[in-house]
């Protein structure tokens, strides 16, 4: 389709009611809940009107005065035949006017008609109703939409005068054709009229200067294509001054320029707050009056909510005499639950309220006049210059604006070309300080001589006060010094050459810059393209409200998945990451990589808090991780009990080593060295303190006998199973290894001590399986169990047996059972049945 010119336009959409076009349809939806698409059933003139309804809604999201459309339909009420007859079957159905809620909804009433139209007659009505409306304004845009399925004969006769007439007028016609041929679709069975009208459409089209053909299944993926919306800037003057002017006016140059924006911040379409509105008094006797109508005819109304702001004083509501009575007895939570009932709300307006400043933990206040404003003048002052090479680009704040020379001003445009040639060739760039009216705030930002083939400009974009960055000092990276003051070389924290190269292997291979597709010559062109990556919030969510507009139902017409074009780069290019696939292995094996299972905090019904691990404290380079506060207190704690119900454990000492104790050996120099930042030395630690392990028996650990590989072991299966399900996101891993441990365990010696406990866990894993979608896993694990059992060495038929005489409740999960819970299996009843009989 082309591209389509800003401005005042005036479009005209042609739309099709013939009986052809209530034709029906198949069109693929997105299904529900991520599951695979769906075909719902609508007739050619929805499946069209799509396309018009979504055109009027760009139009309502721009929210142009600017942008005027009108509908014409293939009836009789226009104005050519109330004057002069004819063209019969054209109808004007929504006259030229800004486009709002309701020219949609007009839209969506529109049903298939008993007659049918000609196109060609509707093109002449829109071209002279259009015209009409214009007048002389020939700077305004006409655009027309011709929406067909091309079922119906055409009158074909001087239509050569009304291709003269649309170039006259510069008209761009765009016919958007139901199921007509293009590149990659061509309609099989296709009638000979149709065939006949495609030609003439395209033949029409190549006598327009101005006009495309298109397929209305391609315009519709194509007009949810992400595109920029392009906005021209207003220029408005200043002035650029370098020197003091008015203290030194022979030393300073004033410059008449123009700003206008080079870049603008673009964010998502903001939403209304609506709330169901309660009825009034008046409404509520009303309602009382007619209780003979139904509850379910009565419509809930919404009103949109709009923000009001109201201010409060806090106030006590006991007098003088209550606050000074004698003190009595109550506890803190008492005397806070009377002192919030002791103070009221008292509502202040805001002529009453002073301005104040926070400054620390108090407000200064700041009464208007008292604190006047900083006295500026309007423009543009160049403060000093600095190469380009020290400007750090993290300081870039904002929208970028263009600095222009005066237009209507040679001499000022001959100025401006000669400090930016000068800046340019010195490569260097000015600090600014932009007031944009008098006694304005001022803003500080950067002047960057910008060249171009036919004119010399700037660029400037704003910068930080001194008082708004805030610098973070980290620990280093690569300089490590331990507690003598010595620099490390070798350390677990420090890469070795090794390491160093696998990771420049890695970058290597990641590179973008050729992973695109090839030009004409056949060379790769990089992969990603700032022009072609667009914000996935502002198209997604704009995509959401156009399709919101137009369909009736969200359950029966889902929102359709994003343009490719908006995900494309979502997912880093296969061919980079098969030719990085040997680098990224060899990091892998250089630094020791390996998968740690991620830990799921979950609250304990007693309402105990967990714990935290010793590795979700930040580990820093420049002190080793100790036990935290939480962890001291505790250790506290247990030794001031064991130092009560023990006291001569505590006491005891070693033969032969008088100075050291058991509870508090002597700490090993050599276990690992303290490391320090730029060799800062920190002062001496405490002895540490006594930990459960110093100063009592370790607790006893039984062997849970656990596969490797497993998290559910032989010794209590039941047990590790629930705990892993509890922890939610293992799952599958502890359905397959319970599974295993049954398989395995029915056909050990002793087996049959264990029966009833095996089928505890067959019942436990049905349950589960069941309700976490794990139906495969059961299905396939109770197959295998009997094959286990009945037909291989040792084998166990008397498990076999119980499990058969338990019956259904053990065998297959059904269709029907998998159904309730939300899933599927592929077994029926009477499968299930027949499993756990034979």
């Amino acid at each position: 389709m082309p591209a389509e010119r800003a401005g005042y336009t005036v479009t005209m959409f042609l739309v099709d009611i013939s009986p052809s076009m209530g034709k029906t349809r198949q069109v693929s939806v997105p299904g529900k809940d991520g599951e695979d698409s769906d075909t719902i059933e609508m007739t050619n003139l929805e499946w069209a009107l799509q396309f018009v309804m979504l055109k009027i809604q760009e139009m309502i999201f721009n929210g142009r005065k600017t942008d005027k459309c009108g509908v014409i339909l293939f009836e009789t009420n226009n104005v050519i035949n109330e004057e002069n007859g004819g063209y019969e079957h054209v109808s004007e159905y929504i006259p030229i006017e800004q486009p709002n809620a309701t020219t949609l909804a007009q839209l969506q009433a529109l049903e298939p008609s008993t007659v049918a139209g000609d196109p060609i007659d509707a093109l002449i009505v829109a071209i002279e109703t259009q015209d009409r409306y214009l007048g002389n304004k020939k700077t305004w845009t006409r655009k027309i939409y011709l929406v067909t399925d091309g079922e119906n004969p055409i009158e074909v006769e001087d239509w050569e005068a009304t291709a003269k007439k649309m170039n006259a007028l510069d008209t761009q016609l765009v016919v958007v054709g139901v199921d007509f041929d293009d590149e990659t679709f061509e309609e099989e069975d296709k009638s000979k009229i149709k065939r006949a009208n495609e030609e003439f459409y395209h033949t029409l089209i190549s006598k327009l200067e101005r006009g495309v053909v298109g397929n209305c299944d391609y315009v519709l993926q194509e007009i949810s294509r992400p595109d920029v919306r392009e906005v021209k800037s207003t220029m408005s003057g200043t002035v650029l001054r370098v020197g003091n002017h008015d203290e030194k006016p022979d030393e300073a140059i004033e410059i008449m320029i123009k700003t206008s924006k080079c870049t603008a911040l673009a964010r998502p379409k903001s939403f209304k707050k609506f709330a169901r509105r309660k009825r009034t008094a008046e409404e509520e006797e009303a309602a009382k009056e007619h209780m003979d109508v139904e509850e379910d005819e009565e419509k809930a109304t919404f009103a949109q909510l709009r923000m009001r702001s109201e201010w409060y004083l806090e106030e006590d509501k006991v007098a003088g005499d209550a606050k000074t009575a004698g003190p009595h007895d109550e506890d803190a939570e008492d005397a806070e639950a009377r002192a919030d009932q002791e103070k009221r709300l008292v509502k202040v307006e805001k002529e009453e309220l002073v301005r104040g400043y926070k400054y620390g933990a108090s407000f200064v206040p700041a009464p208007e006049g008292e604190f006047p404003r900083l006295k500026t003048r309007k423009g543009m002052e160049i403060c000093g210059f600095f190469p380009m090479q020290n400007f750090r680009r993290e300081l870039s704040m904002g929208e970028v604006y263009y600095v222009w020379a005066d237009p209507a001003s040679p001499m000022q445009q001959v100025a401006v070309s000669s400090v930016v040639q000068g800046m340019s060739e010195q490569h260097v760039v000015a600090i600014t300080r932009w007031v944009k009216s008098d006694d304005g705030d001022p803003r500080m930002g950067v002047l960057w001589p910008s060249v171009f083939e036919e004119i010399d400009c700037f660029l400037w974009v704003q910068m930080p006060f001194a008082d708004d960055i805030r610098n973070f000092p980290f620990a280093s990276l690569e300089t490590l010094v331990n507690k003598r003051g010595e620099v490390i070389k070798e350390h677990p924290y420090l890469p070795n050459k090794e390491q160093m190269a696998a990771m420049d292997r890695f970058v290597d291979a990641m590179d973008l810059m050729e992973a695109g597709e090839k030009d004409e010559e056949g060379n790769r062109q990089p992969w990603f393209d700032t022009r072609m990556s667009y914000n996935p919030a502002i198209h997604r969510t704009k995509q959401a409200m156009f399709h919101a507009a137009i369909v009736q139902d969200l359950n029966t017409h889902p929102l359709p998945p994003p343009h490719p074009e908006l995900t494309k780069y979502f997912e880093p290019p296969r061919r980079v990451l098969k030719r990085a696939q040997p680098a990224v292995d060899e990091c892998k094996q250089a630094f020791n990589v390996r998968e740690v299972p991620k830990k799921v905090a979950r609250v304990r019904k007693d309402e105990h808090v967990r714990a935290r691990d010793e590795d979700e404290d930040m580990l820093l380079l420049d002190r080793q991780p100790g036990p935290s506060q939480s962890q001291r207190a505790t250790q506290s704690r247990t030794f001031a009990q064991s130092q009560k119900t023990s006291p001569l454990r505590s006491q005891k000492k070693p033969a032969g080593n008088d100075s050291g104790s058991e509870t508090e050996p002597e700490p090993d120099e050599e276990d690992e060295e303290e490391l320090l930042l730029d060799g800062a030395r920190k002062p001496e630690r405490a002895a540490p303190l006594p930990t459960p392990a110093r100063s009592m028996s370790p607790e006893f650990k039984f062997d849970r006998a656990r596969a490797p590989g497993r998290i559910v072991g032989f010794t209590y299966p039941l047990e590790d199973f629930r705990k892993n399900i509890e922890r939610g996101d293992v799952v599958t891993k502890a359905v397959e290894d319970l599974a295993f441990v049954i398989k395995e365990a029915v056909v050990r010696p002793f087996a049959p001590r264990r029966f009833d406990e095996m089928v505890e866990c067959m019942h436990e894993l049905r349950r589960v399986s069941l309700m976490e979608d794990e139906i495969d896993a059961w299905n396939t694990f109770i197959q295998e169990l009997k094959h286990k059992c009945l037909e291989t060495e040792p084998g166990s038929k008397e498990f076999w047996e119980k499990v058969r005489s338990i019956g259904r409740p053990l065998s297959y999960i059904s269709d029907s059972e998998a159904a309730k819970e939300g899933g599927k299996s592929s077994f029926t009843e009477s499968e299930a049945q027949k499993f756990i009989q034979d």
